[in-house]
């Protein structure tokens, strides 16, 4: 491609320069239009199916319950985070429009980064929610109220502005003299800090600090809030009991799952993976940001009842 070739061997003569270019996936350029055929099948249904949870749950008075309530925060998180990347994405891939703004990447970073801390957040509440259910079931009502939720809600989102700002600002001071091609699809922390010409050491090291202790103390809680409820589940006295407890919890693990495995192993390989290809590296970020929304609502509707009857009376055109 002429253009690529253009971009590879631009470069800015100084940090004034606001212009930056997307590569896409590096290496694999000639499949990009391939490559955005499962790409935008997959953003498609993400988008279909928590626009579809939102409605049912907001339509439905029967499930304005806390549950529900988080399941609404995680969907929109869903639909957040591969809109902030994948309309770019896609016009890389169907017309070559690589070129990004150097402000535009950083809001793209801040609803990337923000949002993916929200997540964690919501997750952590969630295992705090099947917590109450099953080792205190007769004060859940009262400990869960609207206004906890709400608190809880804000106190995610504080928390992502708070850790998210400080990398805006720590990029914005250093000066990009070398190339201004992102080997990426969209605005990825890193993956701009590798282009800088100044000491990015203090960069590098917020970032694994916040990688740690989002996901480290996160993970922390959500491990401790089952332990608690597995000694709760092992006590109850009939096997019936014992997989009815657990089956509520198994939508939960699911979410942790396709959260946590791919951002933990994307953030290893961009700091340790030095032999990965760099394909690999994107792929997996992509898989981070299109798969849990996905599959997210497909979990959630399969495994809760409620909602499953919902979408079968919406499907069906029969009136909620």
């Amino acid at each position: 491609m002429p253009q690529q070739d253009n971009l590879s061997g631009y470069n800015s003569t100084g940090s004034e320069s606001s212009v930056f270019f997307l590569s896409g996936i590096p290496g694999l350029e000639a499949m990009h239009l391939w490559i955005s055929i499962p790409f935008c099948s997959v953003f498609t249904v993400a988008l279909l199916g928590n626009c579809t949870l939102l409605f049912v749950i907001k339509t439905e008075p029967s499930l304005h319950k806390p549950m529900f309530y988080f399941f609404t925060m995680l969907a929109v998180i869903n639909l957040v985070l591969p809109t902030t990347t994948m309309p770019k994405t896609l016009s890389i891939f169907w017309f070559n429009s690589r070129e990004i703004s150097f402000t535009a990447c950083l809001v793209q970073m801040f609803f990337l980064h923000s949002f993916s801390s929200i997540e964690s957040a919501v997750l952590v509440a969630m295992a705090f929610d099947r917590y109450v259910a099953i080792c205190n079931p007769l004060r859940y009502v009262t400990i869960l109220t609207n206004s906890v939720i709400a608190k809880i809600g804000l106190a995610a989102l504080t928390r992502a502005v708070l850790i998210t700002v400080p990398v805006l600002f720590l990029l914005r001071r250093l000066p990009f003299c070398r190339s201004h091609v992102i080997s990426h699809c969209y605005c990825e922390h890193m993956a701009v800090v590798k282009l800088a010409c100044g000491n990015t050491s203090f960069n590098t090291i917020y970032g694994i600090f916040i990688t740690l202790f989002i996901g480290g103390l996160d993970l922390m809680f959500i491990t401790l809030s089952y332990v608690k409820i597995l000694r709760t589940v092992f006590s109850l006295a009939s096997k019936e009991e014992q997989l009815k407890a657990f089956g509520t919890c198994v939508s939960h693990f699911c979410a942790i799952f396709m959260a946590y495995t791919p951002v933990v192993l994307s953030s290893i390989f961009h700091r340790f993976g030095h032999q990965v290809a760099p394909h690999i590296h994107i792929l997996l970020a992509n898989v981070y940001l299109l798969f849990p929304p996905m599959m997210n609502p497909i979990v959630y509707g399969v495994k809760t009842r409620e909602i499953r009857y919902r979408v079968h009376l919406l499907l069906s055109g029969k009136n909620f």
